[in-house]
Parts: structure tokens; C-alpha cells; sequence
């Protein structure tokens, strides 16, 4: 269990999505309440409806990083996290062999078998090219990570639906907390693809404009890509490497409510408990939270059950969703929020809540309107997936 004298340090990050390539380009474009979906220029459907999304471009994935011809987007888009988190931990592959490592990977699209040419081959012919299963075989992006660093260490993927990211980084937490390694990997990487984008738009939640997480007009998601990496360690050896901490990991809460397949039960039961464990791990209260990044989808029936628990349980702390400037990324949502918890804990700033306008009057509580001055260390990083996957964590600014 993680406690206050075993806080988990977060000794590095790294970021990559839509709004930026790395964590400052990002941070400035939430600050400045810039929103860049757009028509997908890779994933070509029929549909008579345009859905934007938070797409990459490929001139932004940069090259080179990964020869293996089993290298797939995710892979390439983790590794560039996790270059960004080793630089800003102040540690390289050749240092990591003198520590046991641990590498916990969120992840929905790196993690399936997604590859639509298989299934026509498949239905079409006797004899599918097999190519495309090798590929899957080696799609875990904890592997992938691990083969790039030359390492053969402890080693997880998560599948969590849209909650993978978060619940990684928890579970990185109580891998050092429980002392099976010494430094841990964790975070979260999603790519955008037919099979996802169609499944989306087949369930009816995504909206044609851009996405207005609380509003009372939303109409649904945009989708988005990118990864989002920490270094995690014990305070204790990172004092010993003499880091400067840019965060740290104080609580983590994970309850499901095994209500319905993709809908969140509507009194909040889980999302309640994953917040109340995360509290209880750290002894705080709710009256010490500076603020809450919440999930936000812009989702009816997410914002309702999301919007009337924070109203119930901390009215008074202010919220946002980052969503609208990242789209939602899937499996690395929880760790791109988390990371960017943190940056508006250090900056002592919270950014405006991107698309919001008129409140809703299911909940009391609405999402700030203006980039806001805060003054705390806490801040709650909340994760709802498909499910009923509800994942919590407590976050403190870094020292």
C-alpha cells in the first residue's frame, strides 16, 4: 500500500501527442487554448459524416529510432516518450542495466489484433500472409521499449481500455513500493486506426465538431493519438542518483463497477472508490486537492456521472478536461493527464477546460472557463474506461 513516508518519486517525463511533440510544446498549447483535430489524412472511410480527430502527422514521428521490422507506430511513439522521460531523468540505456528495471506499458491499439488486410486475406484465401501475426506477436509496447534498451527485465502490458495508462503507472507504483525493482518505466501509447476510429463512430460517440467536454451541448469525443512515459523510483533512491523530482506519485485507486460493458454505473460507485482509496493511501483529505483533471470526454452519459460526483464529493476544487487539446488518446489518456497534472502543479496554473460554454444543469459543478492560478500541492488525475474501469491517481508537484 502506498503511503505518505512511501511516496513513489517521478524522477523523469516525456510526452508526445497532437498539441506538441514534447511536454513544453504541449504545456503552451493548453495555456494558449490551441485545438488542432482535423479530418484524418490516414484513415479513409465512407462515412457520410467527417469526424475530426487528433491526428499526428507523420513528419512528426521521428525516424530512426527503431529498426526492428516488427516496429510498429506505437512502438515508435512510446520510445520517443521514453526518450524525452530518460533525458529528463538524467539516465541512458547503459546506466539502466546497473538497476532492476521494470517496464509497464498502458496500451487499447498497440495491444490488438487489428490488422484489417489479415481478415480479408483470411476470408478471401486459404493461405492469409502470416506476416501481419508475427507483427501482433511482437506488438507489446513494454516489449518493444525493453528490446530498444537491450534489457530483459520485469516487463507488463496493461489493456485497460481507456484507463491502461493510469493503471500502468499505479502499477509501476506498487512494483517499487513492494521492492521488486529499483526503477520502473510506466505509461501509456495509443495510435489512431480504421478499427477504432469505425467502432467510435459505431457506438455513436463521436462528435463532428470540436469535442466540449461538461458542456451541455456535447455531442461525443474526438479521438486522438499520442504516449505519454515517467520514470518512477523510491524517493530514497532518488536521492541516492541526486535527482530533482518533477513529481511524485501519492496515491493510486483502481475499482471497477462491473455495471455495463461501456457505460459507467450512474451513482459514480466506482470512480467514488478509486478516489477515496487513493486519498486513503496518502491521508489526505479532500480539502487538501488543489484541483482535478478529470477524465472529460464529452460523452453524455461520462461528463454526467463524472460531473455530479465531483459536485457531490468536492464541490468546491476546480476541474478541467485536457481532453480538448489532446483529443482522447485511449490507452495513454491516464498517463498524458497525469503528466500534465503535474506541469500545471508546478506552474501553479490550471488550464481553461477547452470547449466548454454552457453548463449543464445535471451537475452543479462546472469546469473552468480561463486559465486559473492555484495555490497547493495535490492534484486527482481521474481515468473512466469501458468496462467499468475506474482508475484514481494522486499526484503531488515536484521539489
Amino acid at each position: 500500500m502506498l503511503t505518505v513516508d512511501n511516496t513513489i518519486a517521478i524522477t523523469g517525463m516525456g510526452c508526445i501527442c497532437a498539441a506538441g511533440r514534447n511536454i513544453a510544446d504541449i504545456v503552451e498549447a493548453i495555456y494558449s487554448g490551441t485545438r488542432s483535430p482535423v479530418i484524418s489524412q490516414r484513415i479513409h472511410v465512407n462515412h457520410p459524416q467527417k469526424y475530426p480527430v487528433f491526428e499526428m502527422s507523420e513528419t512528426v514521428v521521428p525516424a530512426g529510432y527503431y529498426e526492428a521490422p516488427e516496429a510498429s507506430r506505437c512502438g515508435i511513439l512510446a520510445i520517443e516518450a521514453l526518450q524525452q522521460a530518460l533525458f529528463a531523468a538524467g539516465l541512458d540505456s547503459k546506466q539502466l542495466r546497473n538497476f532492476r528495471l521494470g517496464i509497464c506499458i498502458g496500451s487499447t491499439v498497440g495491444n490488438a489484433m487489428n490488422n484489417e488486410k489479415f481478415f480479408a486475406d483470411f476470408l478471401n484465401s486459404d493461405y492469409p500472409d502470416m506476416e501481419a501475426i508475427n507483427d501482433y506477436l511482437h506488438a507489446s509496447p513494454a516489449d518493444m521499449i525493453a528490446k530498444y534498451l537491450g534489457l530483459n527485465c520485469l516487463r507488463q502490458s496493461v489493456s485497460n481500455a481507456c484507463a491502461s495508462g493510469a493503471v500502468a503507472i499505479g502499477q509501476g507504483a506498487k512494483w517499487l513500493q513492494n521492492g521488486l525493482c529499483d526503477i520502473v518505466i510506466a505509461g501509456g501509447v495509443d495510435i489512431l486506426c480504421r478499427v477504432i476510429y469505425n467502432g467510435f463512430v459505431s457506438l455513436k460517440i463521436t462528435d463532428t465538431e470540436f469535442c466540449r467536454p461538461f458542456d451541455k451541448n456535447r455531442a461525443g469525443l474526438n479521438l486522438g493519438e499520442g504516449a505519454g512515459i515517467v520514470i518512477l523510483e523510491t524517493i530514497q533512491h532518488a536521492r541516492r542518483r541526486n535527482s530533482i523530482n518533477a513529481g511524485y506519485v501519492c496515491g493510486y485507486g483502481n475499482f471497477s463497477d462491473a455495471y455495463h460493458m461501456s457505460a459507467p454505473v450512474p451513482d459514480g460507485m466506482g470512480l467514488r472508490y478509486a478516489i477515496d482509496t487513493a486519498l486513503a493511501q496518502s491521508s489526505l483529505s479532500y480539502d487538501q486537492i488543489t484541483f482535478i483533471n478529470a477524465h472529460g470526454t464529452a460523452t453524455s452519459e461520462n461528463d454526467k456521472v463524472e460531473g455530479r460526483l465531483i459536485s457531490e464529493l468536492l464541490p468546491s476544487v476546480p476541474f478541467q478536461s485536457t481532453k480538448g487539446y489532446t483529443g482522447h488518446t485511449l490507452g495513454a489518456a491516464g498517463a498524458i493527464e497525469a503528466i500534465l497534472t503535474i506541469e500545471q502543479l508546478n506552474r501553479q496554473i490550471m488550464a481553461a477546460s477547452a470547449g466548454f460554454n454552457e453548463p449543464d444543469d445535471a451537475f452543479k459543478a462546472n469546469p473552468v472557463i480561463c486559465n486559473t492560478t492555484i495555490s497547493g500541492d495535490y492534484a486527482l488525475s481521474n481515468s473512466l474506461a469501458f468496462g467499468g474501469n475506474n482508475a484514481v491517481l494522486l499526484l503531488k508537484r515536484g521539489s
